[in-house]
């Protein structure tokens, strides 16, 4: 009995002892708290508690709003070179992968049954002429009815309708380029059976190439004939331009776009047809624009603001926003030129906090 009561004693001594040791610590911690505000509150006076932030004076500048879409490399004329006729290969007159003239001859196919169809057609041709020849005289004689004459002239027109047929085959087996430019790869050899299904070759016009791309149709009024284009291409870091040469009359129902094809020259045959192009559009330029760092606009329920920096306090101004580029965006209102907007510290930043800044170059 009595262990029990010295047990009791001892805890509520030991408790008594926790309670008492708790109030003496948060005494010091106020007591301590105080003489720090103090302290901080006089160090805010001559700035040595002042943000360290990041800003810009903001200037004034030329600003284009640009449209950055993907498009493809075409070939300013492209054909797949086959033949009319079907027989044998007797010539290949060109070389993989070289440039042509338009109305060289490029393959030729076996021709001897056509040429001896025409020689026979000739033939009859000159007897016929013969014949109306004749019949003409003996019909300014009156030795014939004109009926028999026009039979002797319907014949040798016939006859020069079936020659000029012959012709027009015979010119089949020759093939022919329609146009200047870059051949490919042939897919024949001399011997070879030709079939109209048979592929010779491609045929390809690159200078110029067609650049074919389409913008979405809220940019359709700012694009027109003759509007200059910029693009990349993937492996080079050259600029390629061109110009804007035919626009589709419709609106593609499907993707809300507006088809656009440019030409662009091409004299060192950097640009591939088949290749993708990064084109870039110059829509509108504004004179006079306010730019500033994308990190600087900070969201908010009402719309967007910025902190600048005014006799070494942070102010919150609310600003409007325009087109957005990667690194900056168009600020419509609310900045002056020559204000100092604030780029970092935005979450540590409250109105009317000292910050020390340093002005970046822009």
């Amino acid at each position: 009995m009595k262990k029990r009561y010295i047990f009791y004693l001892v805890l509520a001594l030991g408790l008594a002892y926790l309670v008492y040791y708790r109030i003496t610590e948060n005494k010091k911690i106020e007591s301590g708290g105080s003489g720090g505000a103090g302290a901080s509150k006089g160090g805010k006076g001559k700035g040595g508690n002042a943000l360290n932030v990041d800003g810009i004076v903001v200037k004034n500048s030329d600003f284009s709003s640009n449209l950055e879409i993907t498009g493809s490399i075409e070939a300013n004329e492209a054909i797949t070179l086959r033949s009319e006729v079907a027989g044998l290969v007797t010539g290949i007159f060109f070389k993989e992968g070289s440039n042509v003239s338009k109305g060289t001859t490029l393959v030729k196919i076996n021709d001897r049954d056509i040429q001896a169809q025409l020689r026979e057609a000739l033939t009859r041709q000159n007897l016929s002429a013969s014949n109306e020849n004749r019949a003409k005289q003996l019909l300014e004689k009156g030795a014939i009815s004109q009926e028999e004459y026009d039979t002797s002239l319907a014949e040798l027109q016939a006859l020069k309708s079936q020659a000029q047929l012959i012709r027009a085959q015979l010119a089949k087996t020759s093939i022919i380029a329609p146009f200047s430019g870059k051949i490919g790869l042939r897919n024949i050899s001399v011997g070879e059976y030709l079939t109209p299904n048979t592929t010779i070759a491609n045929l390809l016009s690159t200078n110029p190439v067609k650049i074919n791309f389409s913008i979405p149709e809220k940019y359709v009024s700012q694009l027109k004939t003759n509007s200059s284009i910029s693009f990349n291409i993937d492996g080079s870091n050259k600029t390629f331009t061109g110009k804007v040469f035919a626009i589709e009359p419709g609106i593609n129902e499907q993707t809300r776009t507006l088809q656009i094809k440019a030409l662009a020259p091409n004299g060192n045959n950097e640009l591939l047809p088949g290749s993708f192009a990064k084109v870039k559009l110059a829509l509108t330029t504004i004179k006079d624009a306010i730019l500033i760092p994308t990190e600087a606009v900070i969201p908010v329920l009402k719309g967007k603001v910025v902190y600048v920096s005014k006799n070494g306090k942070a102010q919150q101004i609310p600003i409007e926003t325009g087109t957005r580029t990667a690194d900056q965006i168009l600020v419509l209102s609310g900045l002056n030129i020559g204000d100092t907007v604030l780029t970092t510290g935005a979450m540590a930043l409250k109105p009317d906090a000292d910050v020390k800044v340093k002005i970046a170059k822009n």
